[in-house]
């Protein structure tokens, strides 16, 4: 056992111990840091986003998650986030303390962290490892109008390496987000440069199966395919195409309403054996709750009656889908 792998036993015993479970065995823990029991054959641990829930304080907010049935929150530590990043050291704990109060255990956040040299981004990171978070969600990025695209990828595949480095040395493992339109990584393809300049361990690929759809239209599975030796957590929403206001443009719906396949998504992260935590996002009509609103329009009884339909919906098609045979 090497000098990290000590570490992050000893991290992982104290947590447990906290828990009650000290008298589980610690069996290769920095081998499953990577796919840290989340998804499995038999069923799924959903996340929700915290940001659908930004009309509540910390306490509300776990409350409501269990209520509904998540195994966690994906807490939003960001600008106009439950967590400020300027506020992180004071602030975080906080919400960590009415997350376990409720039974739920630090794992996700989505944040707005890219540059490892960055003092307040780096304050963002530690303070989550020592509160005990694995996964995070990076910012997103864009490319230079005056810069070749090339180019742009090699500096950025340089700051997701210094990025890793951190994270190694904090036990967090960070994602990019493929989100649809003119940003990096829309395509999925074009992530490969920059995550190819990592080890992929503790730098990776956040997957969002809504955006891939926008992006790869019938050939979703291609990029997937590829994409996959890189992903450490999931995005689950869906969406369809349609006219507004004489424009077409994707329009978000509940799951199951949209063009997401999720019986041949679903038997995919099966066959492919994607265990890695799993984030809901909520982003059609919730009053006001889908954009992070802190106040909404409708009932908060609502609000948390559509969430709880598509945590519904992500349990029985998981259990219904079957893993491709024979291809």
């Amino acid at each position: 056992m090497n000098k990290h792998q000590i570490k992050y036993s000893r991290r992982e015993f104290a947590k447990l111990s906290a828990m009650g479970m000290a008298s589980i065995p610690l069996m290769s823990f920095q081998n499953e840091l990577i796919n840290k029991a989340s998804t499995s054959s038999e069923n799924l641990n959903v996340h929700l986003f915290s940001k659908h829930l930004q009309f509540l304080d910390y306490n509300d907010m776990s409350a409501a998650a269990v209520d509904m049935g998540f195994d966690g929150l994906d807490l939003t530590v960001r600008p106009k986030g439950h967590v400020l990043p300027e506020n992180v050291v004071e602030d975080l704990p906080k919400a960590v303390e009415a997350m376990k109060k409720h039974g739920l255990t630090p794992k996700m956040m989505s944040t707005n962290v890219w540059d490892a040299h960055n003092i307040v981004q780096k304050t963002v990171l530690e303070t989550a490892s020592s509160l005990g978070f694995t996964n995070y969600r990076t910012d997103w990025l864009k490319y230079p109008e005056d810069t070749p695209i090339a180019e742009s990828q090699a500096l950025f595949g340089k700051q997701a390496k210094d990025l890793e480095i951190l994270n190694e040395r904090l036990e967090l493992i960070g994602g990019y987000q493929n989100n649809s339109g003119m940003n990096v990584g829309a395509p999925v393809w074009d992530l490969l440069p920059i995550l190819e300049a990592t080890n992929g361990k503790f730098m990776g690929s956040q997957y969002d199966i809504r955006h891939a759809v926008i992006e790869g239209g019938e050939c979703w599975e291609l990029g997937l395919r590829r994409i996959k030796p890189f992903i450490n957590s999931i995005v689950l929403k869906d969406v369809k195409w349609g006219i507004v206001e004489g424009k077409w443009q994707p329009i978000n719906v509940p799951l199951g309403e949209g063009m997401v396949d999720f019986n041949r998504y679903f038997s995919l992260l099966k066959k492919y054996k994607i265990n890695v935590p799993v984030s809901l996002h909520v982003e059609y009509d919730l009053g006001g709750a889908e954009n992070g609103s802190n106040k909404i329009t409708i009932a908060k009884k609502e609000v948390l009656t559509r969430i709880k339909k598509d945590l519904v919906f992500i349990k029985t098609a998981w259990a219904k889908a079957e893993k491709p045979k024979n291809e």
